[in-house]
């Protein structure tokens, strides 16, 4: 439900959107089971940029759910700056504030999707408001993409096969994340897959009429926590170590009974220079070694559920330096790092539109039980992206 802001009307701050923005429920529809959660939201901000005087355009990716493209061209010569934010949240549940009033409380505001990653959008969109009453040396663009938490539809559909429908390429691309306005240029990649194992049910009163899927479990999780987890030796200056983690499993169905299937879910975060496709045949060696030694055990390593790459400092070097330069104008740490999660900016970067990742509020706030932004680092956020798209950029290659 919107509690926050008018249908049409322009707001009279980025506070009072952000509040607008947060009033609607985006909790991602794979986490809730709705589907197009974030569809009232897309049609609140196209009329939002609308009565700013910019131009709209639907990407149409999943259902009745767009992707929403806001634009201002100052000339068609003239290179093209596109900032992303995402409009889908994590769950609600088990919040202590109310996820969608965005209480504003000793300079904080509270809410789902306040620091995570509304207020990047809310920010940009004001900015770009700023920026098309003058005249600058940029066409502008926001892109508020869908299913960034969980399987980022959006900005892949956008990249494979909204772009290229596009008459234009991007210089470059600022992807809305909370880094406390610091340019993030490198961060780790992710791979996830589950493992099951198969065993025969039987009534557990003799166990030993069947085999035990949990047990086999137990085989595959020892295995990997020793061989596997323990060997990883890849890291980057930037972004840390790899790291890998078993953090679900599933199994059986009731207490008298042996399990006949149980599973798995593991986390690998690639570092840059790291290839996610070598990861699974690197599990699947080891299972290939624990099968041979436990005939008995069945294994089977499913396609993973989501693979994104990491993002590669190198692939943005050049665009960096731009983003360091605004940042060192207006006085503000111009130093470029990396960060250990992931986001968007790397399908921008994988289809060679370098990518820097940089926006207000941090990251210990998103997805937290009282999820908050402070309302300096939001107006330092409105600055900050006012400037860039004021600043020369150069044309793609």
């Amino acid at each position: 439900m919107n509690k926050g802001g008018m249908a049409t009307g322009i707001h009279d701050s980025c506070e009072t959107l952000l509040q607008a923005m947060v009033g609607f429920d985006t909790v991602n529809s794979a986490i809730s089971g709705k589907p197009d959660t974030e569809l009232a939201l897309s049609v609140y901000l196209e009329a939002q940029a609308e009565a700013m005087g910019l131009d709209t355009r639907r990407l149409p990716v999943t259902g009745e759910g767009f992707n929403l493209l806001v634009s201002h061209q100052v000339d068609a010569r003239a290179p093209w700056l596109l900032f992303e934010s995402h409009l889908d949240t994590v769950s609600v549940d088990g919040m202590t504030v109310d996820p969608f009033e965005g209480r504003i409380v000793d300079g904080r505001m509270y809410g789902r999707g306040t620091c995570d990653t509304k207020g990047t959008g809310a920010a940009m969109l004001w900015a770009l408001s700023r920026y098309c009453r003058g005249t600058g040396p940029n066409n502008v663009a926001i892109l508020f993409t869908l299913d960034e938490e969980v399987g980022k539809t959006g900005v892949r559909t956008f990249v494979a096969s909204q772009l290229p429908d596009l008459d234009w390429r991007p210089a470059g691309v600022i992807v809305g994340e909370p880094t406390r306005l610091q340019a993030v240029v490198a961060h780790n990649g992710v791979v996830r897959w589950r493992i099951r194992t198969e065993g025969v049910a039987v009534h557990s009163s003799d166990p030993s009429r069947g085999r035990s899927a949990i047990r086999m479990m137990t085989e595959v999780i020892g295995a990997l926590e020793e061989r596997y987890i323990a060997r990883l030796a890849s890291e980057h200056p930037l972004t840390g170590r790899a790291q890998c983690s078993i953090n679900l499993i599933r199994g059986g169905t009731q207490i008298n009974m042996i399990p006949e299937h149980c599973e798995i879910h593991v986390d690998r975060r690639v570092v840059p220079g790291e290839d996610p496709d070598t990861v699974i045949p690197a599990v699947e060696r080891i299972l290939d070694e624990l099968r041979t030694r436990s005939p008995h055990l069945t294994v089977v390593q499913e396609t993973p559920d989501m693979v994104d790459s990491p993002l590669d400092p190198a692939e943005g070097k050049a665009f960096g330096a731009v983003v360091a330069t605004v940042l060192n104008s207006m006085g503000l740490p111009d130093g470029l790092s990396g960060v250990g999660y992931g986001t968007d900016a790397s399908s921008f970067s994988r289809a060679g539109i370098p990518a820097v990742v940089l926006g207000p509020g941090d990251i210990a706030q998103g997805h937290t039980a009282d999820e908050w932004i402070e309302l300096e680092q939001l107006r330092a956020g409105v600055e900050i992206y006012y400037n860039l798209m004021m600043s020369e950029c150069p044309l793609p290659m």
